[in-house]
C-alpha cells in the first residue's frame, strides 16, 4: 500500500464517522408549535364517561406523565405558557376470555380509555396550540369483585393514555 492510499484512508475515516452523527441533536426535540412553551397548567379533565370520579384519575395520570417526561414543567395559570384542557370521552370494556361453564361471565377484560385534549395559549385562550385524542388500554383478569378490578384497570389505562398525550406534546407523535 502506498503512502497516498494510507493518507486517503486516514482522512476519510474521521469524515465518515462525523457524518454518521449529522442528524443527532443534543437537547429538546419539541414540535415547532411548542417552541415557546416551557410550563403547562393542567385543568381538571371533564368526564363524559359513566364512571364516577374517573376524570380525577385521568388528570392525575396526565400530570404525573408530564412530570416524568421532564420536557415541560407544571405551573399555575399565572405562570404558565399554555393551559391543557381535556375530556375523558369514554371507558369501554371488551371481554377477551370467558368461562366455558358460564358464557355470560368474562374471565378477562380489556378496557380502553379515550382522552380528548387541547392545549391553549395561556395569554390568549382562544388560540389552540395543539389538540388531539389519546387512547390507552389495559387487560385484567376478573376476580370476585368486578368493580374493584375495573377501577384498578382504569388507572392503568389512563396512565397509558396520558403517556401517549405527553409523547405527542413532547415529540409531536
Amino acid at each position: 500500500m502506498s503512502f497516498k492510499t494510507i493518507k486517503f484512508h486516514f482522512l476519510l475515516t474521521p469524515i465518515i464517522l462525523l457524518a454518521s452523527c449529522a442528524g443527532y441533536r443534543i437537547g429538546e426535540s419539541k414540535p415547532s408549535v411548542m417552541k415557546d412553551v416551557k410550563t403547562i397548567d393542567v385543568k381538571m379533565f371533564s368526564n363524559s364517561s359513566f364512571q364516577p370520579r374517573a376524570n380525577a384519575v385521568a388528570t392525575s395520570a396526565v400530570t404525573a406523565a408530564i412530570v416524568q417526561d421532564g420536557t415541560y414543567r407544571l405551573a399555575s395559570l399565572d405562570h404558565a405558557d399554555a393551559v391543557l384542557e381535556g375530556d375523558l370521552l369514554s371507558i369501554k370494556y371488551t371481554p377477551v376470555r370467558g368461562s366455558r361453564f358460564d358464557v355470560l361471565r368474562p374471565e378477562e377484560l380489556i378496557n380502553i380509555v379515550t382522552l380528548k385534549w387541547k392545549l391553549l395559549n395561556a395569554k390568549d385562550p382562544t388560540k389552540v396550540v395543539m389538540e388531539g385524542t389519546s387512547v390507552g388500554f389495559s387487560e385484567f383478569f376478573v376476580s370476585a369483585t368486578l368493580q374493584t378490578d375495573r377501577n384498578n384497570a382504569v388507572a392503568d389505562a389512563a396512565q397509558r393514555a396520558a403517556a401517549n398525550l405527553v409523547s405527542t406534546l413532547s415529540n409531536g407523535y
